[in-house]
């Protein structure tokens, strides 16, 4: 459902605005704004007009899942660890794959060269993370 009012509060956030700021635009007649009761309210199309582009999209509301695993792969030596980590980190920043490229899906990779162990954090929403660590399990079977 398209949002249809924005209060003057969520403009100001919006905008990186104080909301005395975003009152005083309104109070001027720079940004077009109605009246609803004792508050304004703001359309997503006046809040164009005002920025001259369209509103950043606000997170969704509803339930929200995201993944944080850490991949342990032992035995692995400083070179494969290298390789295998900047893999990991290219494939989860490419635009290939889905939404990977979005920058929603955070990866890092750390190396423990004493143990011989290699640790790859993965943060992000479920369908990329479990992508990502399909790929991760092919790597580790290719090493």
């Amino acid at each position: 459902m398209q949002r249809q009012y924005y209060s003057l509060d969520e403009v100001a956030d919006l905008l990186g605005l104080h909301v005395r700021t975003v009152r005083g635009y309104v109070r001027d007649g720079r940004l077009k704004a109605a009246q609803v009761g004792r508050r304004y309210r703001v359309t997503p199309a006046d809040l164009d007009a005002f920025t001259g582009a369209p509103a950043a999209p606000r997170p969704p509301t509803g339930p929200h899942a995201e993944a944080s695993v850490i991949v342990q792969v032992d035995g692995v030596t400083p070179e494969a660890a290298m390789r295998l980590g900047n893999t990991v980190v290219a494939v989860a920043h490419s635009g290939s794959g889905g939404d990977r490229g979005s920058g929603r899906l955070r990866v890092e990779s750390v190396y423990d060269e004493e143990r011989a162990v290699l640790k790859v954090v993965v943060l992000g929403p479920l369908a990329e993370a479990a992508e990502l660590l399909r790929i991760v399990d092919t790597l580790v079977e290719d090493a």
